[in-house]
């Protein structure tokens, strides 16, 4: 089999280090074909290795089979996989499929893991303005913890009732990353952003009254925000916010990490 984890090439290399392996093991492993092959699918086993974190599925317009073959096949190379965008179709496949498998309904997320990953340091803050955003930031909010990251979730602190926000500042002030959900006319990260000093990803919901869009009011709203430092992604890509998060605060725990070897060195 192909490598497929930072650990295994880690290995092998402190192997060939230590002279148990040859030259010639280790090109041959990291030479072999890195994707499996199914009739729908190519499964990317070398995504770990490139990332960090394995091919995550999205099972929107897959059969439910489908999602199945694909997320066992990436099991099989990692021992975790991220599903979004599961139906209720996708979840009782998945259910009946693996036992260890986690179902966040709310979110339309799975999870399926050997064990969890150990968490880095720090902290993602997931602020919402109102419940009905939920759906979107639980979506966030599963990504981050499958990819190992702690979440503060700060849920209805929209700009309506301002005194909301500002009571868990504070919280939101210590994190290292923020994420920022909102529909209607989508201000609730310029509030935010003009108040704290971290990285800000603002995320735009298909929510509201009337002439919204479908989220376009929301995510105009955030792409011409007054704030400083406010990136913006898709419409109800609470996936793209909580990846994204994940690798600005795994960069903040690796830079942290060298920063004290070369201290210590």
């Amino acid at each position: 089999m192909a490598l497929v984890t930072r650990e295994e090439l880690r290995i092998l290399l402190e192997r060939f280090q230590a002279g148990h392996s040859s030259l010639a093991e280790v090109l041959e492993a990291v030479q072999r074909a890195p994707v499996a092959h199914l009739e729908f699918a190519q499964v990317d086993w070398h995504r770990s290795l490139r990332k960090g974190f394995p091919e995550v599925i999205l099972a929107e317009r897959k059969l439910p089979a489908e999602v199945v073959a694909i997320a066992r096949k990436i099991y099989q190379g990692s021992g975790r996989v991220l599903i979004t965008r599961a139906g209720p179709d996708h979840q009782r496949a998945l259910r009946r499929a693996f036992k260890r498998v986690r179902v966040h309904e709310r979110a339309r997320c799975a999870v399926l893991e050997k064990r969890p990953l150990p968490r880095f340091p720090g902290c993602v803050a997931v602020v919402s303005a109102g419940t009905s955003d939920l759906p979107v930031a639980e979506e966030a909010v599963v990504t981050l913890e499958a990819m190992g990251h702690c979440v503060l979730k700060i849920t209805d602190v929209g700009v309506a009732g301002i005194h909301r926000l500002l009571a868990r500042i504070g919280e939101i002030q210590a994190a290292h990353v923020v994420i920022v959900v909102a529909g209607m006319e989508g201000a609730l990260p310029s509030v935010v952003a003009g108040l704290i000093s971290r990285p800000l990803i603002a995320v735009p919901t298909s929510v509201g009254y009337g002439s919204h869009g479908g989220g376009w009011a929301a995510l105009l709203g955030m792409l011409n925000s007054c704030g400083s430092g406010v990136t913006v992604v898709n419409i109800d890509n609470g996936f793209g916010a909580g990846y994204a998060a994940a690798q600005i605060n795994q960069a903040l725990a690796e830079a942290a990490a060298g920063a004290r070897r070369e201290g210590n060195g």
